[in-house]
């Protein structure tokens, strides 16, 4: 009896149907020159760790949630007198995903948590660091489903990375588009 190994579905679609249309788009002459998705890093800066330590406790319980992996409190790097911080004082959440984990949390965040957001008209393309990676920020933990509302004492944003092989932008955003990142149609435009 052999057991068939899982591949998450946006990988099975990056390499049977993505990473082909991409080569033939930007005129690759090898494979290794097609774009990927290296690693997606998640954020959460804690508002108020100064004051209440469990505050980043609960962070990194609801951000290993949400990756399906464990997270890590994040700590300063010097003091800072003016808000009452010192060095080595855990401050944010951190976490970032590889491989499979990261192919999973794509998925999710695409087609379940970001259509949760109120109001949701697509994601800002404006996050370009010029370098192929792509920056966004999320306003609520809750959108969500891993999160029980029930449960949040406290609403926190994060900011997701995500860091890709590719040279240019227009590269990564061919890149991103193509795995299902939902871009407004004015960036797509211009």
């Amino acid at each position: 009896m052999s057991q068939t190994k899982y591949t998450p579905r946006l990988k099975q679609r990056y390499a049977e149907q993505v990473a082909p249309a991409l080569k033939k788009k930007f005129n690759y002459s090898s494979d290794m020159q097609i774009p990927r998705l290296e690693k997606i890093c998640l954020n959460q800066g804690v508002n108020g760790a100064t004051s209440d330590k469990k505050l980043v406790d609960i962070a990194v319980q609801e951000m290993t949630t949400i990756a399906g992996q464990k997270a890590v409190a994040a700590k300063s790097k010097k003091d800072i007198s003016n808000f009452k911080l010192r060095k080595n004082f855990p401050i944010a959440a951190r976490v970032t995903l590889r491989q499979d984990k990261m192919y999973e949390f794509l998925d999710r965040l695409v087609s379940i948590s970001l259509p949760r957001v109120r109001d949701f008209k697509g994601v800002n393309g404006k996050g370009f660091d010029g370098r192929g990676n792509f920056n966004m920020g999320i306003k609520e933990q809750i959108i969500f489903p891993e999160i029980d509302i029930d449960k949040v004492t406290k609403l926190n944003g994060m900011d997701i990375t995500f860091v890709t092989s590719a040279k240019t932008d227009e590269e990564a955003y061919a890149l991103l588009e193509a795995l299902g990142m939902p871009f407004t149609k004015k960036q797509a435009q211009q």
